[in-house]
């Protein structure tokens, strides 16, 4: 995929996501999304199971379930449709898209300059303050541009 590509699908996420990022900080009810609905509603095991098709034992065993995480996308699907809900997936990152690459573009601008700094202080040619920031920053806005495979690599730890 072309970078302007990549830049583009990133910023339209990032539209979307910036709508979800009140999300950031809710927590899943102490006994899990599907109980607190469900007793929200008045609904008790055995009807929701009713309404899921399933036996009643089965409602505590997926309660139980969402609570470890061990509940699949399908069934929480399912589940919330039978009361009336929408099941909503998603990732909202903690930051913002851009922020994150431009992290990871420092990161490995850091490195790259680090090796080019060494060659040259050894041929006596190395860069003065200002010119080692302005190295640094376009070689971190041509990551940022090119967004090269290497970028997430796991060398270039955060």
């Amino acid at each position: 995929m072309k970078p302007r590509h990549k830049r583009l699908i990133r910023e339209q996420l990032e539209t979307t996501l910036g709508r979800l990022s009140c999300m950031r900080d809710v927590q899943r009810p102490a006994k899990g999304w599907l109980r607190a609905v469900r007793e929200a509603l008045g609904m008790s095991g055995k009807q929701f199971a009713r309404r899921l098709g399933v036996s009643a034992p089965w409602i505590t065993t997926l309660e139980k379930k969402e609570l470890t995480g061990s509940v699949t996308i399908k069934t929480m699907r399912q589940a919330a449709e039978a009361l009336d809900c929408v099941f909503v997936y998603a990732l909202v990152p903690r930051d913002s898209l851009a922020d994150m690459v431009r992290r990871r573009a420092e990161i490995l601008a850091k490195k790259r300059l680090a090796r080019v700094s060494h060659s040259m202080l050894l041929e006596a040619q190395q860069l003065s303050d200002s010119e080692q920031k302005k190295a640094f920053d376009a070689e971190v806005d041509a990551l940022i541009r090119d967004m090269p495979k290497e970028l997430w690599d796991d060398g270039n730890e955060l």
